[in-house]
């Protein structure tokens, strides 16, 4: 299970719901019209991504960056920027994604918010690592520098740790990558960000599997995959259930590959994932 680029998509757009909410206390005397919109736009952009539907979450969120710039509220103007990146790149709009993340920083710096800002450079660090921009040494000093700024957002904490654990699992430290995710997952499971918590199995699992665990590399996409039924996360079964015939296939179980390919293809078909129904009976035809 060294799916790299399905490890990557889904951490990207698992990295949306970091930002869908605000810390920000409003003053009751406010009217708050349009930041109110914005913010209801936000989470429907991050929803529609969610479920692929990328173009239609690019259209929502650049209405919402409009309303966030009309009311000069930089910390929404920052958590779109941080949103539209990560859907720019899962267009493949590599160049404007950055454009998105470095505006995010910058606006943070202006706001002189020490927890906006780093996390804005743990989404940068987290673009530079799965763009190979930046050595994942590097990146790994970077986010633990940056760390140190967020006090207040779990969530935030929670992400960091799980950019920590891919480049420590890209460096080839799977026991302080798993460790890393765990941290993670902690937070998740404590605070029910299920959807997140199936991704932290989901990357515990792959961890294991490079490491040669591959019984515990199932245990894991079993546990990912109870939480994403609880939330009917279609994405996420698909990808665990791929993975889940990728791990069964590289143990030499061809039976439980086939089958656990065959799930993925079904909710892939459900969804009409033509591309990605194709690459399950390429996988198929290779047992």
């Amino acid at each position: 299970m060294n799916n790299k680029k399905n490890i990557f998509h889904l951490f990207i757009v698992l990295s949306l719901l970091v930002v869908s909410c605000s810390t920000t206390k409003k003053n009751p005397g406010d009217i708050d019209i349009l930041r109110n919109q914005a913010e209801s736009w936000l989470e429907s952009g991050i929803k529609e991504a969610s479920q692929g539907k990328f173009d239609n979450a690019l259209s929502i969120l650049t209405e919402t960056k409009r309303n966030s710039t009309l009311t000069d509220d930089l910390s929404l103007i920052v958590r779109v920027c941080m949103a539209r990146g990560n859907v720019l790149y899962s267009l493949g709009r590599t160049d404007e994604a950055f454009a998105e993340w470095t505006q995010a920083i910058a606006e943070a710096s202006i706001l002189k918010d020490a927890e906006l800002l780093s996390v804005s450079k743990i989404y940068m660090a987290k673009g530079n690592l799965i763009s190979e921009k930046q050595p994942a040494r590097s990146v790994l000093d970077e986010v633990n520098r940056e760390r140190s700024n967020l006090k207040k957002n779990r969530l935030y904490i929670a992400f960091s740790w799980q950019v920590t654990g891919l480049a420590q699992r890209m460096l080839g430290s799977y026991s302080d990558a798993e460790a890393a995710f765990r941290r993670s997952l902690e937070i998740h499971e404590k605070d029910r960000y299920l959807e997140n918590a199936s991704y932290d199995w989901f990357v515990i699992a792959s961890i294991r599997s490079m490491s040669g665990n591959t019984q515990g590399a199932i245990q894991a996409l079993e546990s990912s995959i109870t939480y994403d039924r609880r939330i009917e996360n279609s994405w996420g079964l698909a990808a665990s259930y791929r993975a889940m015939g990728d791990v069964y296939k590289k143990m030499g179980r061809q039976k439980e590959a086939a089958e656990a390919y065959g799930r993925a293809r079904g909710i892939y078909a459900a969804m009409r994932n033509d591309s990605e129904v194709a690459e399950i009976d390429r996988r198929i035809k290779e047992l």
